[in-house]
């Protein structure tokens, strides 16, 4: 009997019936290969380790997310010779002269079951792209001043949500409630931070109260953004009430929402199996991925700072320009008689009376350049800032991780043992009999609260572990931001250059000879 064809391939003919029986149980009804899901799930009943099963794995042939029916009874005959102790290798096969080894997976009648399961949830990716995050929703926060001008006690801020097609009016203590709220929910999430409600001592000096309602209200337009199409924010009746509630007192409708839901733990479904999701290397996975991420946080902090001065410098060459302007419309204003000491060839009079429309022109320059300025502020300066709330959210739940659920959980273990000590104390020592019970009584208590800690400790990186992703799937805002960057210069750039091209031959008129002046190329 022939094992092997020429090629090193399973001869169909010379397979054991017990190969035949497999493949009819797990073949795939509408098709004569099998679902490569479900060889997964026939390797997971061998009892081999993840390394042999990958090594068996790697020479099955797959096509199209199928097993033909050959590469299925290779399979079969590598788990066997695996499960024998022998390394699973092709080259193993071509020993097997009489017959193929036959695999110890249980009754094939069994194995039926394997193609009715459904496909595997994998509840820990999330499969998410930012142009899906981003058209998730766009809000719009404007200010809407009081009568009095923006010089007052309370600003008030319409919201308006794109996915709701509503507005809603808002004051900066419905945000913060908002933000209390939902980091109570979310506690394990990026929940992106408030800008303060006042200004710190010493802004004054450097920021106009004007400026500063203004960056606050760019800044809760960021934070509510991030919230609205974050994958899990965005679906959670909190964020729809904020958006949406048109009554009189909203922040009450929001912490009622809270307390019938409660904290995210309580509500997701997977919360209690967290443990079983999450990779054997998840600790090393995070450290590495949060040193990175602390990396490109300071990357583009520098980044901002830098579009930050030269938005800054279009808004301080705008004042130059009109200023130059205005100068030279001065210089053109100056009625002053022309002393007799001049030459009589002087042409200064007639210059004179030419500078005094010029103005008009460098206007129009600082204009163009305060336009350079804003697009540089709303299309570069916001984006850089808007992912760096992000970051700097991210950083903000690591330490949360860190110094609340892990703290929390190291705390109630050592009151634990101190406990279990004074149990075994009390054994030694004789107490009443009710002073025992109540220390028993407590030591269950504790090791139940522990579990409970356990078991959110576990949830918590296991939504760390999909918050690192989501800052991943993030990133590619950096090609949104450089575009933005290139456009706003091509711009800027090209209207400021044609309205030089109009004032050069007006300068030509008046400068004879080409003064001044360089000859068009």
């Amino acid at each position: 009997m022939t094992v092997l064809t020429m090629a090193g391939e399973i001869n169909e003919g010379s397979v054991p019936a017990y190969y035949r029986e497999v493949y009819e149980a797990v073949c795939c009804r509408t098709d004569e290969r099998v679902q490569v899901e479900v060889f997964q799930r026939l390797l997971h009943r061998t009892d081999l380790s993840k390394a042999v099963l990958g090594q068996i794995a790697e020479h099955v042939d797959s096509t199209d997310g199928f097993l033909s029916k050959l590469a299925l009874y290779k399979a079969l005959a590598l788990i066997a010779l695996a499960q024998q102790g022998k390394q699973p290798s092709p080259k193993l096969l071509e020993n097997c002269i009489q017959e193929l080894p036959k695999p110890q997976l249980g009754e094939p009648r069994d194995l039926r079951a394997l193609r009715m399961q459904p496909a595997q949830e994998d509840v820990l990716t999330m499969s998410q792209t930012l142009d899906k995050l981003l058209a998730r929703d766009t809000v719009q926060v404007e200010l809407i001043p009081e009568k009095k001008g923006l010089f007052l006690k309370h600003v008030e801020y319409q919201v308006t949500s794109q996915r709701y097609k509503i507005s809603v009016y808002r004051r900066y203590s419905d945000f913060d409630v908002f933000h209390e709220v939902l980091l109570q929910r979310f506690a394990y999430r990026v929940v992106p931070a408030l800008p303060p409600k006042r200004m710190l001592k010493g802004v004054l000096t450097s920021v106009s109260e004007r400026e500063f309602i203004e960056g606050r209200r760019r800044a809760l337009g960021r934070f509510i953004n991030l919230v609205a199409r974050h994958p899990f924010f965005s679906e959670d009746e909190l964020v729809k009430t904020f958006l949406t509630f048109n009554g009189s007192d909203v922040q009450t409708k929001l912490r009622d929402a809270y307390k019938k839901t409660g904290d995210e733990f309580m509500t997701n479904r997977i919360a209690t199996q967290a443990k079983e999701y999450l990779p054997a290397d998840i600790q090393a996975q995070f450290s590495t991925s949060r040193e990175l991420i602390r990396n490109i946080h300071n990357s583009f902090h520098k980044l901002r700072d830098r579009a930050e001065k030269m938005a800054e410098r279009s808004k301080e060459n705008a004042t130059d320009l009109l200023m130059f302007g205005r100068e030279l419309s001065a210089l053109g204003l100056d009625a002053s008689s022309i002393p007799s000491l001049a030459s009589s060839q002087s042409t200064w009079g007639t210059l004179r009376q030419s500078l005094k429309s010029l103005s008009v022109e460098f206007a129009v320059l600082s204009d163009k350049a305060a336009q350079q300025g804003r697009r540089e502020e709303d299309d570069v300066v916001e984006k850089l800032n808007l992912f760096l709330d992000l970051l700097q959210s991210y950083r903000d739940l690591c330490e949360r991780h860190e110094k609340g659920v892990l703290h929390e959980h190291q705390r109630a273990l050592h009151k634990y043992s101190v406990m279990k000590r004074q149990m075994m104390s009390a054994t030694v020592q004789p107490k009443e009999q009710a002073s025992v019970e109540q220390l028993e009584s407590r030591i269950v208590q504790q090791e139940n609260a522990i579990q409970t800690m356990e078991l959110r400790n576990y949830f918590s990186l296991f939504c760390l572990h999909q918050e690192t992703q989501l800052i991943f799937i993030y990133l590619p805002i950096t090609s949104h931001i450089l575009g933005a960057f290139v456009n706003s210069q091509v711009q800027g750039h090209r209207e400021m250059g044609e309205v030089w091209n109009e004032l050069q031959p007006k300068l030509g008129c008046l400068f004879g000879g080409n003064n001044g002046l360089k000859p068009p190329t």
